[in-house]
């Protein structure tokens, strides 16, 4: 939604890709968007009853996550050598304390960046081998930092101070190089249409969980056309609802990862180690689970706190 209908950042209006394109029109607004990408392709996907199913469509949401990486470092690299490129500041500017409590915000962010959990085990129960799965898990998590890195990187030196917490948004203007209106739209849409190609995986193990939860005993979901289908519209109606509400997606990540992301990450793995039913934990193993749960907690304390006292801000601002 925010990248195709546009998005508000500290009170500024950055322009959806149909906006440029179209204008303003009813059918370019968020909701509506939002609507038909749900109907016309999140429900198709979500039908799939395997994980295997979606391996093409996840490849290639890899492939335009690479395509974006690329074009920006391209255009960093460009203006670097042709010297349009100033040096950034290397530490954050902090001037009071919203500023600073700020800086606990990107914790939630980064927690859910290498939050994949929940799909291991969908996935490694469809593999013909499934010894594979820890090569796998060791390439997605070496191939995500990999283009972590390489955006914060190239974007700070691309556009400097005046990045915003969404890469995404500053890629409305002038880049200062030639096409930069079609490498503008390049990036959004290609991104966009990767971030509308993770969700149905994600989606799967969302309602595989659910199911879990709700009805332990019942035969498996992909067996149970009733259920299946009953679980997966009340689910994506609850996402779709979420997702008109919810004004940004910083938002959610700020406080899902304070919450969810920290305990399926770093809590929950840690409080089965220190269980240890199979009692094959060494007392080093339980130490460093415990270390890590105090970890957790406390960054999710400070974090939640961070975002509700930066959130208060914005709300007091926009009032005044």
């Amino acid at each position: 939604g925010d990248v195709f209908s546009g998005t508000w950042s500290e009170g500024v209006h950055y322009s959806g890709v149909l906006d440029e394109w179209f204008g303003p029109r009813c059918w370019s607004t968020r909701p509506i968007l939002l609507f038909l990408t749900t109907l016309f392709v999140f429900i198709p996907l979500a039908s799939f009853r395997r994980v295997d199913s979606l391996r093409y469509t996840s490849a290639l949401s890899v492939a335009l996550a690479i395509v974006f990486v690329v074009i920006t470092a391209g255009l960093a690299i460009l203006k670097f050598v042709n010297g349009s490129i100033t040096m950034p500041r290397l530490m954050p500017k902090l001037t009071d304390d919203e500023s600073f409590w700020k800086l606990f915000t990107t914790i939630p962010i980064l927690v859910t960046a290498y939050i994949c959990h929940h799909n291991v085990h969908p996935i490694e129960n469809e593999l013909k081998e499934p010894s594979h799965m820890n090569a796998i898990v060791r390439t997605s998590l070496i191939l995500c930092t990999s283009a972590y890195i390489a955006t914060s990187l190239f974007g700070i030196l691309l556009f400097g101070d005046k990045i915003q917490d969404d890469v995404l948004a500053n890629f409305d203007g002038d880049l200062g190089v030639r096409y930069s209106t079609f490498l503008n739209d390049v990036v959004r849409v290609s991104y966009g249409i990767h971030l509308i190609l993770v969700f149905p995986i994600v989606f799967f193990s969302l309602r595989l969980n659910l199911d879990g939860l709700l009805f332990p005993h019942a035969i498996p979901l992909a067996f149970d056309n009733k259920r299946f289908f009953f679980v997966t519209i009340i689910l994506m109606a609850f996402v779709f609802v979420g997702a008109n509400y919810v004004p940004s997606i910083w938002y959610a990540f700020q406080f899902t990862g304070a919450t969810t992301a920290l305990s399926a990450g770093y809590i929950f793995p840690a409080a089965i180690a220190l269980k240890d039913k199979r009692g094959v934990a060494t007392k080093k193993d339980k130490l460093l689970s415990l270390l890590i749960i105090v970890l957790a907690v406390s960054c999710s304390i400070i974090a939640i706190c961070s975002n509700l006292y930066t959130f208060g801000n914005k709300t007091t601002s926009h009032e005044a």
